[in-house]
């Protein structure tokens, strides 16, 4: 062997050996995949339209409900968790000049009351 081969030789021994490597990409794209599916399915809601209530109505469901109540001069809303504390799991939107009220829950569960669409049983 020459001294070129040696070290020829000696970068070939450094570099992952090919099972290793395709072992490697596998268990990549397999956390990849789940990471993205996982987050895909935390993010499936179903959005409905609700009869409309008023502002003041909609303060008090949300108070039941444990939710986060915010108005301005576009309508006004509230959030839950969906298990009676604040956030945006659950939401209970009303613009001042539309019709409806707008719902968003998780799933595909569709509420029948404004209570019902901002707390969810732990099923869904």
């Amino acid at each position: 062997m020459s001294g070129t081969d040696g070290c020829t030789l000696a970068h070939i021994r450094k570099r992952a050996p090919p099972d290793e490597a395709a072992m490697r990409n596998v268990a990549i794209s397999l956390i990849l995949a789940t990471a993205f599916g996982l987050s895909a399915g935390a993010s499936s809601a179903s959005e409905t339209t609700m009869r409309k209530i008023s502002a003041d109505e909609l303060k008090s469901v949300c108070d039941k409900a444990g939710g986060s109540f915010s108005q301005d001069a576009g309508g006004y809303g509230c959030g839950t968790n969906c298990q009676g504390k604040p956030g945006t799991d659950c939401a209970l939107a009303c613009k001042n000049g539309d019709k409806n009220c707008f719902a968003q829950v998780p799933g595909r569960a569709r509420p029948t009351s404004p209570l019902n669409a901002l707390v969810r049983s732990p099923r869904g």
